[in-house]
């Protein structure tokens, strides 16, 4: 007759077997994200000549499939870990530089010049354009006081659908136009922005400080954006001091090269990343790398007018039209504000950034 008893320990050993699946699973899955990576590394490293990158990437990759998946044997694994290493060390000394054929919207720093109350601004964009490509290059000087700034606005401008956008912001005056900084890749001529290539150094970082009518009409008027901007409820001080965190950063790109980095070291990372430094309390959430969910994000948090429905805001925050009509007007900047909703009385006079957003 039959047993119908389980073998001793089958039960028991349930738990083991799946766990060790997990962990062979979890190997694999980073031994396979260290050899892409290492492979992209590679394919857009620093070496001079495409085809040489492209040979060396291919080499490695088919060498490190062979390596993990078929010959197993230490030493080659060890020769694949060597190689891993190198690769890593290769790529974290490539520097960045200020030193190369940079497209003219982004070929020239701005800095900033802090005195006391006054802030004087070199090499503020102002270009006139008439399309996305043909424009008239123009930097300018501007003096601004703090004393006199009142307030912080945020933009949202979608360059493709989907979850992804550009985020930037402006700081107002009440006796002067809108400060507006943008932190953007810096790409040479021929390049564009490309998500994947922005991870393994293949541009730099620039804060591009001007005109609304520059760096809002060129996204709405002649890129097709859809742009979005909204005030945001913060008190005075904070704006301030915010505005000199930028400053702050701005002045060391001038001085010293950053590589632009899509997860690290870019739009919305940054823009949370300074908001922190002046009060901001909460972690990381998903809609700071899916940028384009940032809007409600920050309704969520209290940082927008929540007195209307979020889709209302959303609705008549689009400026796209606005923009259109005010087109180089010099009033540019009060014309594409001129049908926002108002903001609830004494919210710009709140005493900090609100504490918590998304939590």
């Amino acid at each position: 007759m039959a047993s119908t008893e389980s073998h001793p320990g089958t039960a028991a050993s349930r738990p083991f077997r799946l766990l060790r699946f997990l962990w062979i699973g979890i190997g694999s899955f980073t031994r396979f994200l260290m050899v892409v990576w290492a492979t992209l590394a590679i394919y857009f490293s620093n070496l001079p000549w495409a085809w040489s990158r492209q040979l060396l990437a291919a080499a490695f990759l088919a060498f490190s499939i062979w390596t993990i998946w078929w010959s197993r044997t230490p030493r080659m694994r060890l020769t694949l870990a060597a190689l891993l290493l190198g690769m890593l060390a290769w790529f974290i000394m490539i520097p960045p530089s200020h030193d190369r054929n940079w497209r003219p919207e982004v070929a020239v720093m701005p800095r900033a010049i802090i005195d006391g109350d006054r802030v004087h601004l070199l090499n503020y964009r102002n270009f006139l354009y008439r399309s996305r490509s043909d424009f008239t290059v123009r930097y300018e000087e501007r003096d601004v006081s703090l004393a006199h700034l009142t307030g912080l606005d945020f933009y949202v401008s979608y360059f493709m659908p989907g979850p992804v956008g550009h985020t930037f912001v402006s700081f107002v005056f009440d006796n002067a136009p809108p400060v507006c900084i943008s932190i953007e890749t810096r790409p040479e001529v021929g390049e564009s922005f490309a998500p994947v290539d922005s991870m393994f150094k293949q541009f730099e970082l620039i804060y591009v400080v001007g005109d609304e009518r520059d760096i809002v009409g060129v996204r709405a008027n002649h890129r097709k954006e859809r742009v979005f901007l909204y005030r945001i409820q913060t008190s005075v001080e904070s704006a301030r001091r915010l505005f000199l965190v930028y400053l702050e950063r701005v002045n060391e790109l001038a001085d010293r090269a950053e590589w632009y980095h899509l997860l690290t070291n870019s739009c919305t990372i940054n823009i949370i990343r300074y908001a922190n430094a002046v009060g901001r309390e909460g972690g990381f959430e998903i809609r700071h790398l899916l940028n384009g969910l940032i809007d409600r994000y920050l309704y969520s948090g209290g940082w927008l007018d929540t007195t209307l429905p979020f889709e209302e805001l959303r609705r008549r925050s689009q400026i796209n039209d606005a923009a259109r009509a005010a087109e180089d007007a010099p009033d540019f900047s009060d014309r594409i504000r001129a049908s926002l909703p108002r903001m609830p009385p004494g919210a710009s006079k709140a005493s900090t950034i609100p504490p918590s957003v998304g939590q």
